[in-house]
């Protein structure tokens, strides 16, 4: 059981029998907003904020302890954890809620996450790539989950903050964890590994997202690698790899794990043939595995969702699941493993494609050939810039801009990267005409609300950075 205890033994190596921290420990939140009873607030000190001014509203909202890094006033109970030889001490007296005083309080967030995942007797999936991070790790937990308990990290905490809270929300009761793991810099997957201890490492592909931080392609696949150096050796570690890849299947010569590969090639372990797109009612193919030939539907978006449902079968299949029960789990996925695309009533009786949260070269054309399945009146796509795409900035806009031609009786570019999205199109043979250039989503808004109409689709889709989503709200209200 998850209590004070635990995080105390976990921060000092003492094993302390007190009755406060016996207390059990229902959350670990870093937002006090979200303390709810019996929970511990991480107080962390940000650039911009610092948790330790909501230690107060923590307690107030619930939450039985505090992890601080410097004092927060008298008003509060202390146990100091610095210095061990006089926490027994202290705690003669000690009543919660109590704040927990540690040298840094994000490091020992991921201490006690170490310490707790090292009690646990569970099988650990970690999840990298590029793009499809976050859908792949819904897909996976709904396959997996039709036999085992499982757990899944919430939203995108992928990081060395978000990693450790998915760790502290496992329970004895779990059997798996299947948890994202972000990459910007060399050395972090390796660090985030250390703490989680995956035995399946699953890498999706290597593009050129974020690369302005990573400094080159071959340091993200570099990175992304990490996870497969850190499984054990086989049978007990197991890696899952996208044979369409090449940067990634050069990882199957690292470590010492097992190998197991899933694509449209047939020298694939798990392959996939004749995928056909069903706009919004999802994909259908063949899949091929050993022996074994299925004809598989699937309710996710764009046929591009092939290698998502490919990579969840693959863990389930390497994990002993039966084909019951792996198709099962893909069809009982609740919609969330659609990478943040949904769909939305638009003005005058249009339809939109809200794809606003985030953009790559390979998500954007991916995007835009799941439009290109969809019955339309109009097929229009309001593509914005991709950021840290680094070197590839360029080429990776006239991509967008080269396939949007093929697919789109009217492009709506945002911004000035947008601009190269306008050009590759205008490369491509597509008509001025055609294309409409926006400063940002204000002009746009303003554009759209009078030239999209009754059977029309817009795709709405570019980075975070952009807010795009406050497009979609506008034109949403306009519905």
């Amino acid at each position: 059981m998850l209590s004070l205890g635990t995080a105390v033994t976990a921060l000092t190596g003492l094993y302390l029998d007190n009755s406060v921290l016996s207390k059990s420990i229902t959350d670990v939140v870093i937002d006090s907003r979200q303390a709810t009873r019996d929970s511990v607030f991480v107080a962390l000190a940000g650039d911009k904020d610092d948790g330790h001014q909501y230690v107060e509203k923590a307690f107030d909202n619930g939450a039985i302890a505090a992890l601080v890094q410097h004092d927060v006033g008298s008003d509060f109970v202390c146990l100091d954890l610095r210095d061990i030889n006089s926490v027994e001490r202290q705690l003669q007296h000690l009543v919660w809620p109590v704040c927990l005083r540690v040298p840094d309080t994000l490091e020992a967030l991921q201490r006690f996450a170490q310490y707790w995942r090292n009690q646990l007797d569970i099988r650990v999936v970690g999840i990298t790539g590029s793009v499809g991070k976050t859908t792949t790790k819904e897909l996976t937990s709904a396959v997996l989950s039709r036999r085992f308990a499982t757990l899944k990290s919430e939203g995108n905490l992928n990081n060395e903050i978000g990693l450790p809270l998915s760790i502290l929300a496992l329970q004895e009761r779990h059997e798996y964890a299947v948890l994202e793991m972000g990459f910007y810099t060399r050395g972090e997957i390796q660090f985030l590994c250390s703490l989680a201890q995956p035995h399946i490492g699953v890498i999706t592909n290597v593009y050129p997202v974020h690369v302005e931080r990573a400094g080159s392609l071959d340091n993200i696949a570099a990175g992304k690698s990490e996870l497969v150096e850190a499984l054990p050796k086989s049978p007990e570690g197991i890696s899952i790899l996208n044979a369409d890849e090449p940067m990634v299947m050069a990882m199957a010569e690292i470590g010492a794990s097992r190998v197991f590969t899933y694509g449209l090639d047939s020298s694939a372990d798990l392959w996939a043939s004749n995928v056909q797109g069903m706009g919004l009612h999802g994909i259908r193919f063949k899949v091929h595995h050993a022996d074994d030939i299925l004809h598989v539907r699937v309710p996710l978006l764009g046929r591009h969702s092939v290698h998502t449902a490919l990579c969840a079968m693959s863990v389930g299949l390497v994990e002993g699941l039966t084909w019951q029960e792996i198709l099962e789990g893909l069809q009982a996925q609740d919609g969330q493993a659609q990478l943040r695309l949904y769909a939305v009533p638009g003005p005058q009786g249009s339809m939109l494609l809200d794809d606003s949260y985030n953009a790559s070269p390979e998500s954007m054309i991916a995007a835009l050939n799941l439009l290109d399945d969809l019955d339309a009146v109009k097929r229009v796509a309001v593509l914005g810039d991709m950021l840290e795409l680094g070197p590839f900035e360029y080429q990776g806009h006239i991509s967008v801009g080269t396939r949007a031609r093929h697919v789109v009786d009217l492009l709506v570019t945002i911004g000035e990267l947008g601009s190269l999205i306008a050009e590759g199109a205008l490369d491509a043979g597509m008509t001025k005409s055609d294309i409409v250039q926006c400063r940002d989503s204000k002009h746009a808004l303003n554009y759209l609300s009078n030239n999209i109409g009754m059977g029309d689709v817009v795709l709405i889709k570019g980075s975070r950075g952009l807010g795009l989503d406050s497009l979609v709200n506008d034109l949403e209200t306009l519905a």
